[in-house]
């Protein structure tokens, strides 16, 4: 299966300081790019949610959001005292540097970042409550990918089939276009060269056949579509590869508008590169 860049999730679990939310949107990007906001007492937890999204993701920007909610029974955290020594020294330079300041309140120094400790048991059930919420996102996130990614595969097989057909109407008409641009090329020659040299006129028009030939075209442009399903068919990170196909199949039908010798092929050219503009439009959204 393959998988679009493009989705949402989030889950939640409750913790003993709070409810736990995990948001994570996903959007197109060439290379897997992570952000995060990340509540501050959770900072440390960012190293283990970059390794697990990194783990599941290849590309795409992935903003990721995690949240805790104010905890009911607050009373229950204990106090760090190294943190308020440490708040309390600065406090004093604060005194010496600006003579007549506030002292600190109550509510100040309970805000203080590592002021209020957590008790070890809740430390351990905010872990798995963390872990838990990390699974629950990104499974629902590689989901929401895989769906869109089944759509936009089922997209880029009937632009395939498209083309097939398109290929399949052409081919018959290049051995009869080619005929006839060989006799139109041949009686311009005469005109412009007489009928006294009629070895030089063999000798251009075999040239300009040759170049109005487009059997080679065709055949890189089926194999190049053979290759598409090959690799809608194997899954997994496929958005490079296909956009280098949709690249090489843009090639051979400028190619083929180039030397088409009819106004068939060359509608059939013009055709060809609308399809190949609509899948490169929708590789961009594939993993």
């Amino acid at each position: 299966m393959v998988h679009s860049m493009t989705g949402y999730a989030v889950a939640s679990a409750d913790t003993p300081r709070g409810a736990l939310t995990l948001e994570l949107r996903s959007v197109n990007s060439r290379f897997l790019d992570l952000q995060f906001r990340v509540a501050e007492e959770l900072r440390a937890a960012e190293p283990l949610l970059r390794e697990r999204i990194a783990a599941r993701i290849a590309r795409g920007k992935v903003d990721c959001r995690l949240t805790l909610g104010n905890a009911v029974a607050q009373a229950r955290q204990g106090l760090n005292l190294q943190a308020i020594q440490e708040l309390r020294a600065l406090a004093t330079e604060a005194e010496r540097a600006f003579p007549g300041i506030a002292p600190l309140r109550t509510t100040d120094v309970l805000r203080w970042p590592g002021v209020l400790a957590e008790p070890a048991a809740d430390e351990e059930r905010t872990r798995g409550a963390l872990d838990e919420v990390c699974r629950k996102a990104l499974d629902e996130l590689c989901a929401a990918r895989g769906r869109e990614g089944a759509k936009l595969a089922a997209i880029l097989l009937s632009r395939v089939a498209e083309m097939r057909k398109l290929l399949a109407e052409v081919a018959p008409l290049v051995p009869e276009a080619v005929a006839a641009y060989r006799e139109r090329i041949a009686e311009r020659l005469r005109e412009v060269l007489g009928s006294g040299d009629e070895e030089r006129t063999r000798a251009e028009v075999a040239l300009f056949a040759a170049k109005s030939d487009v059997d080679e075209e065709i055949t890189r442009l089926a194999t190049h579509l053979d290759e598409v399903e090959r690799v809608l068919a194997k899954g997994g990170a496929a958005g490079k590869r296909l956009d280098f196909l949709a690249q090489e199949l843009n090639r051979e039908a400028n190619t083929l508008a180039s030397k088409a010798a009819g106004l068939k092929i060359a509608d059939c050219a013009l055709e060809l590169k609308l399809l190949i503009e609509q899948i490169r439009e929708q590789v961009q959204n594939i993993e």
